[in-house]
């Protein structure tokens, strides 16, 4: 039980100010200039859709990938669950929601899923590392 906790909290601490400084700060005005999101965003909504995902992952990983160096565990766990992130995260949000251009969505919102990946995948392999 305390790894699965360390998996999710490896997942979500480092989620929501990636997410919150991308999407709110850095990137605030491209992200507007697109139209995409509400102008009273519900953050609590946020939260909790980051803890689900840090779950599901954090079970998937220990099931599938647990024991291995934190390199092989996180490119992996990364080969998994980047794509399907994208594919909900950017791909269906681009061809389903209003905005000014859904191809200049699809492309920062890659970067985004990319870099978060990039971060949270080794953080979680290294939970689940092998020797540990």
């Amino acid at each position: 039980m305390k790894k699965l906790v360390l998996a999710v909290l490896a997942y979500v601490l480092p989620t929501f100010p990636l997410g919150y400084f991308w999407h709110l700060k850095t990137f605030a005005g491209y992200y507007q200039s697109l139209e995409v999101y509400r102008t009273d965003m519900i953050i609590p909504f946020g939260l909790l859709s980051m803890l689900v995902q840090g779950v599901v992952w954090a079970v998937l990983y220990r099931r599938l990938f647990a024991g291995q160096s934190i390199v092989a565990g996180a490119i992996k766990f990364a080969a998994l669950a980047l794509p399907l992130s994208w594919s909900f995260m950017a791909l269906a949000v681009s061809a389903k929601h209003r905005m000014t251009s859904p191809y200049a969505y699809l492309g920062i919102e890659t970067a985004f899923v990319t870099l978060h990946y990039v971060v949270v995948s080794p953080l979680i392999a290294a939970v689940y590392r092998k020797g540990n």
